[in-house]
């Protein structure tokens, strides 16, 4: 067996500190996400930010939707990867973290995110409705509502494109016996699902607290 790497906290530093550098307003919202408490586990790690980062700049990608943005560090960060004729559409129903998100990406200048405050499910029928298609669909929302934003937006995702899921590992719960409270419970369901799921090829990345790729067949 090969030697399996124990992430420390050091080492996931080393990584972010030889990786591609994060822009003055990126660390200005992890800065800030930080002064939140117990809420800044709603952003995604760095190194989760740098990978999609360069998934969207070997892929190509132009039309991404987010669903849940918490104050925009997930944002902003896949926004400048774009290329000038790409764009964002961002979903999250907290106006109090909408605003501040905004604020961030009107510090840096990026024109290429367009915000909807509302209920993400509202959102994503309207898309499919109008019969509008991404190439990358980036889920970090309700755990509840995992499967449903799933299901809707194998609809919305083009041939090829990647629906990409956060939290799938839940701190390493669902792989514990031993935890079976509500939300482990619906991830491990939830990662069932996807696992019996033959309109897609999937695959679990272990960085930050874990990655679901879904490509669409």
């Amino acid at each position: 067996m090969p030697k399996k790497l124990d992430l420390t906290e050091n080492l996931e530093k080393y990584i972010i500190n030889h990786s591609e550098a994060l822009t003055d307003v990126q660390k200005e919202i992890i800065q800030y996400n930080l002064s939140l408490g117990g809420q800044q586990r709603l952003q995604i790690s760095v190194s989760q930010a740098q990978f999609l980062q360069t998934l969207i700049q070997i892929s190509k990608i132009k039309k991404v939707l987010e669903i849940g943005s918490f104050t925009g560090f997930s944002a902003l960060s896949m926004a400048l990867a774009l290329p000038s004729d790409g764009f964002l559409i961002s979903l999250d129903k907290s106006s109090e973290f909408s605003i501040k998100a905004q604020s961030f990406y009107e510090k840096a200048n990026e024109k290429k995110i367009k915000q909807i405050v509302k209920p993400a499910i509202e959102s994503l029928k309207e898309f499919k409705d109008s019969s509008q298609k991404f190439d990358l669909i980036f889920i970090d929302a309700d755990k509840e509502n995992y499967l449903n934003y799933y299901e809707t937006c194998i609809d919305l995702i083009n041939k090829n494109g990647l629906i990409i899921i956060d939290n799938v590992l839940w701190h390493g719960e669902v792989a514990d016996d031993k935890k079976n409270d509500k939300f482990t419970k619906i991830i491990r369901e939830f990662n069932e699902h996807i696992k019996k799921d033959n309109r897609i090829v999937k695959n679990i990345i272990p960085i930050g607290d874990g990655l679901t790729i879904c490509i669409k067949k």
